[in-house]
């Protein structure tokens, strides 16, 4: 099991990384964060109100599913949105410079430390 802050440590340790969170996504409220590049209490903010509309919508197409991760790519970084498996209500936000990392690696790290994550 690993904290908050080794969870955000074993991310920012992946090739191309730049900062990450941990966020509260009733409140929109950081957790904890590590890294620059990115204001990240907006970032959190902001990706709440993603999370929250991407649940919205499931509910509204009837679709029994959870959201593994949700990507948003852009011309240089990429976004990772991940709901944790482990806490109702909380995500893990990273963001990646997209010339310096490997997407499938990232997306896989992400799952990796979302499954050790402790609250």
């Amino acid at each position: 099991m690993a904290t908050i802050n080794q969870t955000l440590e074993d991310l920012l340790s992946t090739d191309g990384a730049m900062c990450a969170a941990i966020v509260d996504s009733t409140s929109g409220m950081i957790l904890g964060s590590a890294g620059s590049g990115v204001d990240l209490e907006v970032a959190a903010a902001g990706n709440t109100e993603v999370v929250r509309s991407k649940m919205k919508t499931m509910r509204a197409l009837g679709l029994n599913d959870v959201i593994d991760d949700i990507l948003i790519t852009l011309g240089k970084q990429y976004h990772i949105i991940r709901p944790s498996s482990r806490k109702e209500g909380v995500f893990i936000y990273f963001v990646l410079d997209k010339n310096k990392s490997n997407l499938a690696m990232a997306r896989r790290k992400t799952a990796d430390v979302d499954k050790e994550l402790n609250f």
